[in-house]
This record gives C-alpha cells, sequence and structure tokens, in this order.
C-alpha cells in the first residue's frame, strides 16, 4: 500500500491540477465510492474548478472553489494518472478543461468520495509525521503502552507511516520492533523522532518506493526501495553489523529488523 512518501509525491505530480475545470466525471466501480451513487458524485463535481491538492497521511484530499472535496485513497493498487487512455482497470475519469486524470486500480481497494465539507475520515488522524513538534512526539510516547512498531502503524499516533517506513524509521533509530513505547528512554525517543523525520524525507526525495504497482501521475516510478536497510531483507546481511536480518510478526503485519543494532 502507497505510505506517506508515495503519496506525497502524487500530490506533488498532481499539483498542475490546481486551476482547472472539471469537465465531466465518470465512475465505473461502485465499489470504490463510498457515501453516494456515481451519478450523484459526478454532479457535485462537474463544472468545479480544482482549487488545491493536498496529502493527508495516506490520503490525497482535492479542494473544489466554493467548498467541497474529493477524498481518494489509493488502496493496494491504485493509481492517479495525467493523461493516456482508459483501460481495463480504470474506475473513474476525470475530464478537465486541460488534459484528464484516470484513477486506475486493478485490486479495488482504494476509495473515492465527495464530501461537501472537510472529510471526517481524516479529521481524525492524527499528526503529521514531518510536522509534530519533538516533545509532543515524545510525550506521545510516553502515554502509550503499545509495542513501538504498531504504535508506529497506528494512524489515530501518527498519520502516514506504515509497514516499509515503520521498519526502516526503527533500524536507523536502533530500536527493537517489540520494544514496549512508554519503557523508550528519552534520549532514544528523540533518535526515533529524527529517524522518521530523516527517512520520509529521503524516501520523498526519491519518489517513494516502487515494491509492485507503485506510480506517480506521471507514470514514473520510484526509487528508495534501493535504499531499504531492513524491509523484506529477512536473511540477508545488516548493511551495519553485518548480522541476518530477522523478521518477526507485530500487530499482524511482517516486521524487519537488525537483531544487534536494533535494541528493547
Amino acid at each position: 500500500m502507497p505510505e506517506l512518501p508515495e503519496v506525497e509525491t502524487v500530490a506533488r505530480s498532481i499539483a498542475p491540477l490546481i486551476g482547472r475545470r472539471i469537465l465531466a466525471a465518470e465512475f465505473r466501480c461502485l465499489r470504490l465510492l463510498r457515501g453516494g451513487d456515481p451519478h450523484r458524485m459526478a454532479a457535485c463535481l462537474e463544472g468545479r474548478r480544482i482549487a488545491g491538492v493536498k496529502r493527508y497521511g495516506k490520503f490525497l484530499l482535492l479542494s473544489l472553489e466554493g467548498g467541497g472535496y474529493l477524498l481518494v485513497h489509493l488502496g493496494m493498487t491504485g493509481r492517479l494518472l495525467l493523461g493516456g487512455a482508459a483501460g481495463k482497470h480504470t474506475h473513474a475519469i476525470l475530464t478537465l478543461d486541460q488534459g484528464v486524470l484516470l484513477y486506475d486500480d486493478s485490486r479495488q481497494f482504494g476509495c473515492l468520495e465527495y464530501s461537501a465539507e472537510f472529510p471526517q475520515r481524516i479529521a481524525k488522524l492524527g499528526p503529521e509525521p514531518l510536522e509534530v513538534m519533538q516533545a509532543d512526539f515524545v510525550a506521545a510516547l510516553r502515554r502509550r503502552k503499545s509495542r513501538i512498531k504498531a504504535l508506529l502503524l497506528n494512524q489515530s499516533f501518527l498519520r502516514g507511516l506504515g509497514n516499509i517506513y515503520a521498519d526502516e524509521v526503527l533500524f536507523r533509530a536502533g530500536i527493537h520492533p517489540m520494544a514496549i513505547s512508554s519503557r523508550i528512554r528519552a534520549d532514544r525517543a528523540r533518535r526515533l523522532y529524527e529517524a522518521i523525520g530523516t527517512v520520509l524525507s529521503e524516501a520523498i526525495a526519491a519518489g517513494g518506493s516502487s515494491i509492485s504497482d507503485y506510480v506517480d501521475a506521471q507514470g514514473r516510478q520510484g526509487f528508495f526501495q534501493f535504499q531499504h536497510r531492513v524491509y523484506q531483507r529477512t536473511g540477508e546481511p545488516c548493511l551495519t553489523c553485518r548480522t541476518p536480518i530477522c523478521r518477526v510478526l507485530v500487530a499482524q503485519r511482517s516486521s524487519h529488523f537488525c537483531p544487534k543494532c536494533q535494541k528493547r
């Protein structure tokens, strides 16, 4: 599933849509729509001008002039593509006064939602990892008694982190994924905070991680997968100490870590 860096990359790649008017909207898959039928949703969008494009965690939010929002979640295989021809996995088509925006999704796990008000789905998310203050982050860790990997995946704690980047930031911080968050010392918590900012910034600069289906709106893959230090490297030598990378389940998710470099 695309995580914060991938969704941020897509948001930046569709930023040229700001100011464009939606001439027509077509929705071909009811499964992807939340809170309305395709004809009503199209009517809410047609004739409206796109006023802004922003990422909230793993969600994309297109705000419209005069009010209203189009919320997009890419799920596992969703793609927003600028231009090109619709294919068998194209489930939404926005025809603009200049160009076209397609939503493709082979597995149909994503969602599209129109809301007249700011969507409650993202209003209840936790703080932005790249904006939260260090003192607030450290204090929040001390209040929780969860496994740190599970906590980083909790979107009400921080919005946007997923399996890839939780593994990578924990390695950079030298923290075991099974560590209890409230027991992490302040100095290690600060190191984790810094690792989150560093890893996410590096991943955004690299265009995200293209593990399977992910591409930006221009069809370009990311390159951060070549910089992964632990994610999906089970049995391979740690790049720091050469100890084989291990895998353990935390919150029903595979977690990759170095048993020597990462301590509880």
